[in-house]
């Protein structure tokens, strides 16, 4: 039975006020945090640049120009060295964008600089499909890739011409056989498709979801469309505007079309055999991200590097990291966010969460664990609580809440270093005003 529009509403009220505080970033110096005292550490690793900037995307990301593109890979290894200086230990990295795929022999170079470092069993990149040729596939198994994450979006000539990715990554079919190309090649290989796009259609999305389990992926991301106040303004005058009432009908498809052959292994990813999940942030405790406009947490502390590009260039050069921000999270505040990805990855297993955080994770959350309970959202699972399918609604609306208050942050961060990144200002509303609780973008 399904819940009411205005019970989600309340839900997704409360998680905002809980945890509006996440991104409350002080400025700090670029030392390198000290290495996780427990736990596995999984590395991120960001790369901006993009061949077309879909009006949709709220990463991180800046138009590729090769004399921008090959210093800042340059820095890259250089951050990442440091890193392995300070006594961090990875198990295993994720490439993320950006389009990593973009400076092939530069992500060749960095991955294999990685694999030497640091004893990842991991290797993860995204990619578009108009890179999955046989010269770039062959040299991503040679250099140990272990996961291919494709940013399709949709098979639909429609929508793809909305997004503006029709004339430079081709249509549905020419993607379609580019999968199939590439999933024979890697262990996983994963299609990103997005959900409720403002002229997506029920048939749509199912023909969406037919094809890319016919593709030969062996993993299927489906996100809502997941925006920012400056996003939203750019697809106002592109592609329309997103009708948040439509997600559960979308979220139920999703679940028809792929539950028979398809497991969950998050409450947007949907694998035919484990593997890495989309979101590596469900299956490690700590995380260090490299790069401009990365995030990592370590023991509880969130780290932001810088959004501009040259500024990240030159820390570097100075043997700094690209680390300009960091929030400490409370107490409270780590409860809450092992409580949304642990859940997320659908299962919230009692003995880890405790030895992780001690018996006030049961007690100091008390009022959100009997919610979830008595709302019908979690069940007992053979380690603790695992969503019901009602409660992996809820945990997607959670994360792209979550995700959406990031995005915000960017918004804000990129403002204020359009001109460094060698963008205009052009779609972009200038700050009247700095917020005092965010750190300057160098």
């Amino acid at each position: 039975m399904r819940a009411p529009q205005f019970l989600d509403d309340i839900l997704i009220g409360l998680f905002r006020f809980n945890t509006r505080g996440f991104l409350r970033m002080r400025e700090t110096d670029g030392a390198v945090p000290p290495p996780p005292a427990g736990g596995g550490c999984h590395l991120y690793v960001h790369i901006p640049f993009c061949e077309v900037l879909c009006p949709f995307c709220s990463f991180h990301r800046v138009q590729h120009c090769p004399a921008q593109a090959q210093p800042y890979f340059k820095a890259l290894r250089e951050e990442i060295t440091l890193y392995h200086r300070a006594g961090h230990r990875f198990e295993g990295a994720y490439f993320g964008g950006g389009t990593p795929t973009i400076e092939p022999a530069e992500l060749v170079q960095t991955i294999r600089l990685v694999r030497t470092l640091f004893p990842v069993r991991e290797v993860s990149v995204e990619t578009n499909p108009k890179d999955l040729t046989p010269e770039v596939l062959q040299a991503l198994q040679d250099c140990g890739v272990t996961r291919l994450s494709v940013g399709v979006q949709s098979f639909d000539d429609t929508l793809l011409r909305e997004m503006g990715r029709h004339e430079k990554y081709g249509g549905g079919a020419e993607i379609f056989a580019h999968i199939r190309r590439a999933a024979r090649r890697f262990p996983t290989v994963n299609v990103d498709l997005i959900f409720n796009q403002p002229h997506q259609t029920l048939a749509s999305l199912r023909h969406d979801l037919d094809l890319a389990r016919a593709s030969g992926a062996n993993q299927i991301s489906c996100y809502p469309l997941m925006t920012s106040p400056a996003v939203l303004k750019r697809m106002a005058a592109t592609m329309g505007r997103p009708d948040r009432r439509r997600l559960r009908h979308f979220y139920d498809a999703i679940h028809r079309s792929l539950g028979w052959d398809y497991t969950p292994v998050s409450a947007w990813c949907f694998a035919r055999q484990r593997g890495t999940a989309d979101e590596y942030i469900v299956n490690t405790e700590n995380y260090v991200g490299v790069g401009s406009g990365a995030f990592s947490y370590l023991d509880g502390t969130l780290y932001a590097t810088t959004f501009s590009l040259r500024a990240y260039v030159e820390r570097v050069a100075r043997g700094l990291t690209g680390i300009t921000a960091r929030h400490p999270l409370s107490a409270i505040e780590r409860m809450r966010y092992t409580l949304l990805v642990k859940l997320f990855g659908l299962e919230l297993d009692f003995q880890r969460a405790g030895a992780r955080h001690g018996r006030g994770f049961f007690v100091r959350l008390l009022g959100e664990l009997l919610t979830l309970r008595l709302l019908g959202a979690v069940e007992r699972g053979p380690r603790g609580w695992v969503p019901t399918m009602r409660g992996r609604y809820w945990l997607m609306l959670m994360m792209s809440e979550f995700f959406e208050s990031v995005n915000a942050y960017r918004d804000e961060m990129r403002k204020r270093v359009a001109s460094d990144n060698g963008q205009t200002a052009e779609g972009f509303d200038r700050l009247k005003e700095h917020r005092s609780d965010a750190p300057a973008a160098a």
